[in-house]
């Protein structure tokens, strides 16, 4: 029964979340990386708005994975090549992490409760670690089939 569920289950992206459209939009951007795309027209084709898609692609610009221009004729543009953007280098960007870096404010007073964080903390932090790996392995222009 449980290999049976096993094998049903299929991992897909959350559709509604920032790494699936810096991804989304990353790799149609691979198609055509000279060309400019105006966040309304990232927006209207994800299904989303474009504030959305200024916080998003904004964090990928800080880490030097786009750029943007004001004005008019501005919009998004790949800062490198598809093939030197990694998964992982999208992932990185968005800081959406498994696990959270800093110490909570409210750390739990009881000494089970505090081994059961530790130990679970150190589980997905290797878990994050792997992900980030496989991630780097993959880049934008191979999701594209470029």
């Amino acid at each position: 029964m449980l290999r049976e569920a096993k094998d049903a289950w299929r991992p897909t992206l959350k559709r509604n979340s920032r790494l699936s459209l810096a991804l989304h939009t990353l790799s149609h951007m691979a198609g055509n990386p000279d060309q400019t795309r105006t966040s309304a027209d990232i927006a209207e084709h994800a299904g989303t708005n474009p504030v959305v898609v200024r916080r998003v692609l904004g964090r990928l610009r800080e880490a030097g994975l786009l750029t943007s221009e004001k004005g008019h004729a501005g919009g998004w543009r790949l800062a490198r090549v598809p093939a030197e953007i990694s998964l992982a280098d999208v992932y990185l960007a968005l800081d959406e992490r498994i696990v959270a870096s800093d110490e909570p404010d409210d750390a739990p007073s009881c000494s089970v409760e505090h081994a059961l964080h530790k130990t679970v903390a150190g589980v997905l932090q290797d878990i994050e670690q792997s992900l980030v790996q496989k991630l780097a392995e993959t880049s934008i222009s191979e999701v594209r089939g470029s």
